[in-house]
């Protein structure tokens, strides 16, 4: 009899410690697939948003008249990753056109009569905008206000949903108004407050900028 209860006492015993070592098993396992998950869920909205970042599809737009609001749309260009769209008219401004101390001249002669202004644009909607999420729109400052041929570009497109970015290059005058004008032309979009850049603004300088938009 003692060795029979002996025996069963060990079978007992070897059944409770394997019983033991399953459930420790399960534990374990359970408390590795809760943390894997956890991490896995935080990785997800980690990179989620990172990648929703990074896809934001970018434009600058611009009427460069001298160039250097064509410089700075580069240098935008290049430190956002944002494709490039030229605002030109259909009659291209010569030398003479441009220059404002003639006056005779046609931006004189446009600056006098509004009629004037409505410059027809080669081509006004870029290929694929319906895709942009962010819009940048440079033009130089005639007058103290936005250089007239954008404005079709605004008008003439939709920037609903799209966060737009208003940008000039001028000798001295600052960018006034001309945001907020080119704003109520269009009537759509979100619309930031803009930046003035001079005639050689510098690379550096321009990156500060776009770093503090934290697009």
């Amino acid at each position: 009899m003692k060795h029979r209860k002996s025996d069963r006492n060990r079978k007992r015993g070897r059944t409770t410690a394997v019983a033991a070592v399953i459930t420790i098993a399960a534990l374990l396992l359970a408390g590795c697939g809760a943390g894997s998950g956890g991490s896995a869920s935080e990785s997800s909205s980690g990179s989620g948003n990172g990648q929703a970042k990074k896809d934001r599809k970018i434009l600058v737009a611009y009427f460069s008249a001298s160039g250097n609001t064509k410089s700075a749309a580069e240098k935008i260009a290049e430190e956002t990753g944002a494709d490039l769209f030229e605002i030109q008219p259909e009659d291209s401004y010569s030398d003479e056109d441009l220059d404002w101390t003639e006056e005779e001249s046609r931006v004189n002669k446009e600056h006098e009569k509004k009629s004037l202004q409505n410059i027809r644009l080669k081509k006004t909607t870029p290929d694929g905008f319906d895709e942009y999420d962010v819009v940048f729109i440079g033009y130089p400052i005639w007058w103290g206000d936005a250089a007239w041929p954008v404005n079709n570009f605004v008008k003439d497109n939709d920037f609903s949903g799209k966060t737009v970015i208003p940008f000039c290059t001028s000798t001295s005058s600052s960018i006034g108004d001309s945001g907020d004008n080119l704003k109520k032309m269009a009537g759509t979009g979100n619309w930031q407050s803009g930046e003035r850049f001079s005639e050689n603004a510098s690379s550096d300088e321009i990156k500060s900028w776009i770093d503090d938009l934290n697009l």
